[in-house]
């Protein structure tokens, strides 16, 4: 990814914003917030990757996600959705099923937006999860096998599944979820490795989710709180190489 960084389209939210392009930046890759209607598709034709996150929607958003999605299909690109809360309203829910009809390449959502999206009962409650991860995997699972797609749950120990395969990771630190739209920065990584591997979709994804996990654990080791953790996150994921990444990453076979 560093040698060759991926131009990757984040259409997020107005609270990820800052923090997932630093994360990008961070490791290697090169962000743009890019979500106007206008334009939105014409640029997913040109970028490597797209990741779409529908944590504040309004029509207008929904007109350039929808735009984008259609534009990176068609030009082969790998596109990530981030279902934030789309249990929460009918206008969340509506917006989540179009963009599912467009095929996306991954999906990765909390226990709880997973467990939803498979149609099951969940415990969510606005955009924080209130079920395990380990309950999430059966959906995840399904979800999978019906969208032809990989579906990552993150979490305490993050699951990966295209619906044949599927492996859990380790790592991460309890402060993770204190700082505001990490996870949120996650799926925007998610699409940058998946830009740079798009003919290992899996592999990627698993790829991305262990980065995040070895940064975290290297973050908490000198935080006094989430505060000193957000700035030495970033620092970590900068530091990160390829050797370490495959010494340190705890992925097993689920």
């Amino acid at each position: 990814m560093r040698e060759k960084p991926p131009l990757v389209q984040c259409i997020t939210n107005y609270v990820a914003m800052n923090i997932a392009a630093n994360v990008l930046l961070a490791a290697g890759a090169s962000p743009a917030m890019v979500h106007a209607a206008e334009e939105a598709g014409e640029f997913a034709a040109i970028a490597s990757a797209l990741t779409i996150n529908i944590g504040t929607l309004s029509t207008q958003w929904i007109d350039g996600m929808q735009a984008a999605a259609k534009a990176a299909t068609s030009a082969g690109k790998p596109w990530v959705l981030d279902p934030v809360a789309h249990y929460a309203t009918a206008f969340r829910r509506n917006a989540v099923a179009e963009l599912l009809a467009l095929k996306p390449t991954i999906i990765r959502g909390n226990a709880s937006e997973i467990i939803a999206l498979a149609g099951g009962e969940s415990r969510g409650q606005g955009v924080d999860s209130r079920d395990p991860v380990e309950q999430a995997e059966g959906s995840a699972r399904w979800l999978a096998e019906r969208q032809r797609a990989v579906v990552a749950v993150t979490g305490a120990v993050d699951f990966v599944t295209d619906g044949e395969r599927a492996v859990r990771i380790e790592g991460g630190s309890a402060l993770m979820p204190q700082v505001t739209a990490l996870g949120c920065s996650l799926t925007c990584l998610v699409g940058a490795f998946a830009a740079t591997a798009p003919e290992d979709i899996f592999g990627a994804t698993v790829a991305a989710l262990s980065t995040f996990a070895i940064a975290g654990e290297e973050a908490a080791l000198g935080a006094a709180g989430p505060g000193s953790f957000s700035w030495r996150f970033l620092d970590a994921l900068a530091a990160l190489d390829a050797e370490t990444l495959d010494a340190r990453a705890r992925i097993s076979a689920a």
